[in-house]
Formats: C-alpha cells, structure tokens, sequence
C-alpha cells in the first residue's frame, strides 16, 4: 500500500551524485530485475553473473528473494499484501544501490506485470532491464530445489505461482533467457554482450 510522504521530509541532495559515483566504478549503474518461476534458474543466472562482473573489477550487488527475508522484510508473510511489500522495499533498496552506481541484480518471482512495472516506474528509462528466466513449469518442477512444487501439489502451500496462482510472463522483456537451453556459461556470456552494447560496462 502506497503512502504519500510527509511534507516535512525533503530529498537532501548531496554534493556526489550518482553520475560522479558511476564514473569513479567505469560503469553505468542499472538494475537488471530476473524474473520468472520458482525454480527457474534466476538465482544461479545472477549469480553467475554477478561472479563474471565481479572478476572483471566491476561494483554490484545482487539481491535475492530469500536472502532478504532474513532481514529487511523477515517481518512479513506471504499474503498478497505482504508480498506487495517485499517487493516495494526491494525496489526502493535497489534504487538507492543505483544511486550509489552500483550494477545491481535482483531474483524475484513477481509474478505480476502490475509490481514489476511499478519497480520499473521508480527508475529513468535504460536502468531497468527485465530479464524473463523463462524456463518452462515442467523443468522448474522437475528440477523442485528446495520440494516446493511437491508441496503445492499435495496442496500444503496455498496461492504457489505457476500451480495454483499465475504468472504473467512480460509482454516486453529487455531478454529472455530459457535455462533449460544451453549452458550457463553462454546464458551469462550473452547477459554481458548485451551489457557492454549498452554501454553500462567500460573495459
């Protein structure tokens, strides 16, 4: 649920932006949002990727559905609303990492068209980048890494996207990218092709 913001409270500008923060990492600082199923490949994909950027002198930071449930939204279940606001919070965290120049690479479900685009919202045009891990549902399940599709089909975990919620896939992902085909190797290797066309990655 949105809130609008206190009238006494003013965006201080500071004296380093995000322009002199980008320029002293020689990088374009983005947000690449993996989007797809459970079980997918989004985490191993960004991780991967993150691993390859890293190596090259790169800054980034890579935000994971679980990992932030540890701490910054451990307080909040899996009701819609709750849902709703784990990806509000990850979407204003990783917009402050923009701000800090950083490549920054988020691994969610999010289901919906209508929360990925609000994300989408939060950043100027060329700093969001959808990544649609579209691995078909029969992989996911058949791969079930942590027996979370078992469970949705026995029907001990209500609401599960892909079994009994949808998922919308994106009408217009910045890439697409099937980890059943290929290998992980060329998956990550294309991700920074594509980086480095845009010119978000100086060697």
């Amino acid at each position: 649920m949105s809130r609008e913001v206190n009238p006494d409270i003013v965006w201080h500008q500071h004296a380093v932006d995000q322009a002199a923060r980008a320029e002293q990492k020689r990088q374009q600082p983005v947000l690449l949002w993996f989007t797809g199923l459970s079980g997918a490949g989004k985490s191993t994909l960004a991780g991967a990727l993150e691993r390859a950027l890293y190596s090259e002198g790169f800054h980034t930071y890579l935000l994971d559905g679980d990992n932030v449930r540890h701490g910054l939204c451990k307080d909040l279940g899996f009701s819609q609303a709750d849902r709703d606001e784990n990806l509000r919070r990850v979407g204003e965290v990783a917009r402050l990492m923009v701000d800090a120049g950083l490549v920054v690479l988020s691994a969610f479900i999010s289901p919906t068209r209508e929360e990925r685009d609000r994300i989408r919202a939060l950043f100027p045009a060329g700093q969001f980048i959808e990544v649609h891990v579209s691995t078909p549902l029969a992989v996911c399940e058949e791969r079930d890494p942590k027996g979370l599709y078992q469970k949705a089909r026995q029907g001990e975990i209500a609401n599960f996207t892909g079994i009994s919620a949808p998922y919308e896939e994106p009408l217009n992902a910045e890439l697409t990218i099937d980890t059943s085909r290929g290998d992980l190797g060329s998956q990550v290797q294309a991700l920074l092709h594509y980086l480095t066309a845009l010119g978000i990655l100086k060697k």
